[in-house]
């Protein structure tokens, strides 16, 4: 009787475990590596290129790491989960005091209430913006892509008699900025930002009862919407005034086309100045999409950077119909003279 002997090529229960034990370190490997390499590209701030772009959807990638750890530790792949809690401890370090409030410094002086709001070239809906101005008893409104039409549309519905004092440059499309207050201005005037689409920048010094003065400009840097623009955007974030510790009290509100994640925005803020989301327990919260239904996550472009010697109290993030960007209202408390 012959009997054949077992193939060589029939796997074995051994065999079959080690190759799915390979599959599942892969994989690990897979998800895990990406997150590293962000956390190590922020940390750096090679905030380069089409990396620019990139590094202001930190936050999502942030959360995305913790996900990429809980699944190296479910699989038992200890190296590949070694890791992703580096990058995920890195990672969330950078974002996660955003979500949370810090102290403020005791001041005792007035309150003041500031909201800044791109139009989106002068599509942001009028009635709307003057109904928050109203609504929330705004003292100083900065506004961006502020054209013509849009100023003769806040005063028809009623701007000029809630914030009689102004300095205005209204631009066709999307260079024009604007500063509104309910006190008077001095030194007044406008800034052009060289680069880019060569947005304007109005600014002036708000006379407020029983504080210091207060020199405030509407921020609008250029957008790194494509790789040769990423060096014009550079430039005109670090042309931003940067704050004076040891002067005047400044107040920098509008769209930054920037978030924490990128390394200028983060140099502006050294000089001196708060983010006041950040400062609130805010800086989460979207306000551009864009809304318009396009897939894109929202993120944190807007912002208001006030002096360190200013307390912030409260932030909220509203709505405006007609532009792809939202309102930015920041509550906070000057010192005395």
């Amino acid at each position: 009787m012959i009997v054949d002997a077992p193939s060589t090529l029939t796997p074995t229960p051994t065999s079959g475990w080690h190759r799915s034990a390979r599959l599942r370190t892969a994989v690990c490997w897979l998800v895990v590596a990406p997150t590293a390499l962000w956390a190590a590209l922020r940390l750096i701030g090679l905030d380069r290129g089409p990396l620019v772009q990139a590094l202001a959807f930190t936050p999502y990638v942030a959360g995305f790491s913790v996900l990429a750890l809980t699944l190296t530790l479910a699989l038992r792949r200890w190296w590949p989960a070694a890791l992703a809690a580096v990058a995920a401890v890195a990672l969330l370090g950078a974002v996660a005091p955003r979500a949370l409030a810090s102290a403020q410094p005791t001041v005792a002086g007035p309150t003041v209430r500031l909201l800044t709001a791109n139009l989106l070239a002068g599509a942001g809906d009028a009635r709307t913006l003057v109904e928050l101005v109203r609504r929330y008893e705004v003292d100083v409104l900065t506004v961006q892509e502020f054209t013509p039409d849009a100023q003769a549309a806040l005063d028809r519905f009623g701007l000029d008699g809630l914030l009689p004092h102004r300095q205005l440059n209204p631009e066709i499309g999307t260079p024009g900025s604007g500063l509104y207050s309910r006190w008077p201005l001095t030194d007044v005037g406008l800034r052009r930002n060289l680069g880019g689409w060569g947005f304007t920048q109005a600014h002036g010094t708000i006379a407020i009862p029983d504080a210091p003065p207060v020199r405030v400009e509407s921020a609008h840097p250029s957008a790194p919407y494509a790789v040769d623009q990423v060096g014009a955007w550079r430039a005109d974030l670090k042309g931003q005034p940067p704050a004076t510790p040891d002067g005047g009290l400044q107040i920098l509100a509008g769209d930054f086309n920037a978030t924490l994640d990128h390394s200028p925005l983060r140099a502006l803020l050294s000089t001196g100045y708060v983010d006041a989301a950040d400062a609130t327990g805010k800086g989460l919260t979207g306000t551009w999409g864009p809304y318009d239904g396009d897939l894109i996550p929202p993120v944190t472009i807007d912002h208001v950077l006030v002096d360190r010697r200013i307390a912030v109290r409260s932030v909220k993030v509203l709505a405006l119909p007609g532009s792809d960007h939202r309102p930015v209202l920041a509550t906070v408390t000057l010192p005395t003279r």
